[in-house]
């Protein structure tokens, strides 16, 4: 009975503590639901920071002890007798130790990943330049081995678990590195191969579908590096004393070999992997390209040429037959745009390089004329957009265009140019060519509007010329006579296009009819009659008036033809 009122406090005690218990519980279901996740996530959150707070802190620790450790090392290096290269050898495996940590962290801990990465290429570049330029234990091709051997170990470590930020850790600082030690110790060779194996370790990667986003940064550090080697070694002997020599051999290399990488690696993507062409690798591919032909051009300046355009007729080749082969169904559709167009530029620069000037432009008209009869024949409109650019540098290589315009409205040319009337010639056959389908689309009308204006180009110079070659075979001719013959001469032009338009369904030519008009109008102000005498103004413009009356009665006449049929 004495342990009673002892056992009655402790009851008391234990009810009020259920009370109390009860109460809390009241509480937390009477709160809304919004509220009560709100405060679980605000707790979680508060622990989450700390916890990552405290992880990151601990994470910086330890790369600043790693830092740390290869500070000691270079002390040592300078304060003791021991060989300075066992030294540099202990650090080297010291920095790729730290990468080898970087690889092992768990998948999702990138901050770690990170830091553990940073501190292995914040211990080798550092180490490597002093090395290499203040205790000259290296040399550069030593440190560019060095380098290479950093990379393909990052990449073997990193590719199966496909560690993004050693990756970029890896391939920056070694781009980086590799740049800077190229200009500061002049030796440009070693630091490209480096640059050159890690691009053939990114496009490796690409091939195997493993995305990596640093690819452009190590492109363009590529890219830099041989750029420099060409605007180095292209000049003068006087101006790169301090290089060293490099055989031809070695100066062509690095150009051929950086396209040589990115062209498999196109073409397995694009035509074995059925992968569409990305922006980066059109652009890189124009780059190594030009590279390569800079450094054709530029060391081997003879043989070069010839080598060069033949290169470029079969890359030209093997475009054409991708594009038309390989990704025609309408799913690659850019793949199919981008293979097109850079063999039809690779078909220009092919013929310009091999050929004569003349001979290339009557090859290029010949090319457009097959290339638009294909193009209407399958209805393939990029095909006839490359037969007018190919009958466009047929014009200009030929001087076609500038005859023409002598002959319109500069000093009529004494002689016709045989390879200029045969361009006209291919112009002409181009449009006639080009008939026009069913149902066209703008684009189409578009392009035969072009090719429209260029034969009509030509005619009208042939016609002139031939005037006045009729003109100066009865006379001698003066200024007055060209101008009159010119207005003839473009009259007689717009007639026929605007009887032949109507006729024969071509509405380009009926449009071109009214240019031709309106320009008949500007060259009688500029050029009758400041050059004409009297009779031959009231000539002129008595040809322009019957001109203008005429061509829209043509025009009209034909579309009345066309309803009632």
């Amino acid at each position: 009975m004495s342990d009673l009122p002892d056992t009655l406090e402790q009851l008391t005690a234990r009810l009020a503590l259920l009370e109390q218990r009860v109460a809390a519980l009241e509480h937390t279901s009477a709160a809304s639901p919004a509220e009560q996740t709100h405060t679980a996530m605000s707790e979680a959150d508060a622990g989450l920071s700390f916890a990552q707070a405290g992880g990151a802190f601990s994470v910086l620790g330890r790369a600043m002890l790693g830092i740390a450790g290869a500070y000691l090392l270079r002390a040592v290096a300078e304060s003791s007798s021991l060989p300075k290269l066992a030294i540099a050898a202990v650090a080297i495996v010291y920095a790729i130790l730290w990468l080898v940590a970087a690889a092992r962290v768990e998948a999702g801990n990138w901050l770690r990943s990170t830091v553990y990465a940073g501190t292995s290429a914040l211990i080798l570049a550092p180490m490597l330049w002093e090395l290499t330029l203040s205790f000259k234990v290296l040399p550069a091709t030593a440190t560019a081995a060095i380098l290479a051997v950093f990379v393909a170990t990052a990449s073997a470590l990193a590719w199966k678990q496909n560690r993004t930020p050693i990756f970029w850790v890896a391939y920056g600082s070694a781009s980086s590195a590799a740049i800077a030690l190229s200009i500061a110790t002049h030796e440009l060779l070693p630091f490209i191969a480096t640059l050159l194996l890690m691009a053939l370790l990114c496009e490796s990667a690409a091939v195997r579908k493993l995305e990596l986003s640093v690819r452009p940064l190590v492109a363009m550090a590529a890219d830099v590096a041989i750029w420099a080697l060409i605007f180095v070694y292209s000049g003068q002997q006087s101006t790169r004393e301090d290089y060293p020599l490099i055989g031809v051999a070695g100066l062509l290399a690095p150009g051929c070999v950086l396209f040589l990488i990115y062209a498999a690696a196109i073409a397995i993507r694009t035509a074995v992997l059925g992968l569409k062409i990305t922006v980066f690798e059109t652009g890189q591919a124009l780059i190594a390209i030009v590279l390569a032909a800079a450094s054709l051009l530029y060391f081997v300046p003879q043989a070069g040429v010839m080598v060069l355009g033949v290169a470029c007729l079969i890359l030209a080749a093997a475009c054409y037959a991708a594009a038309f082969a390989l990704f025609d169904d309408g799913a690659d559709e850019r793949n199919h745009r981008v293979f097109s167009s850079w063999a039809a530029a690779l078909l220009l620069a092919g013929s310009m390089f091999c050929l004569p000037q003349t001979l290339s432009a009557v090859c290029l008209g010949g090319t457009a004329i097959i290339a638009i009869i294909l193009g209407a024949r399958f209805n393939r409109l990029i095909l006839q957009l490359h037969g007018v650019v190919f009958l466009l540098a047929a014009a200009i290589q030929s001087a076609q265009l500038k005859n023409a315009f002598d002959a319109l409205a500069g000093s009529p040319p004494a002689t016709l140019v045989w390879g200029a009337a045969a361009i006209s010639v291919c112009a002409i056959v181009c449009y006639v060519a080009a008939r026009p389908a069913a149902s066209e689309s703008g684009g189409q009308r578009l392009l035969r509007l072009a090719m429209a204006a260029m034969a009509v180009w030509a005619v009208a110079a042939l016609v002139v010329q031939g005037l006045l070659w009729l003109a100066a075979m009865r006379m001698l001719t003066e200024a007055c006579h060209v101008a009159f013959f010119r207005t003839l001469g473009a009259c007689a032009l717009a007639l026929a296009l605007a009887f032949a338009g109507s006729h024969w369904r071509r509405v380009e030519l009926t449009r071109i009819a009214y240019a031709v008009v309106a320009l008949v109008a500007v060259k009688l102000v500029f050029e009758d009659m400041r050059h004409g005498r009297l009779e031959f103004i009231a000539a002129s413009i008595f040809l322009f008036a019957i001109t203008l009356i005429a061509v829209p009665r043509l025009a009209r006449a034909g579309q009345r033809m066309q309803a009632s049929a």
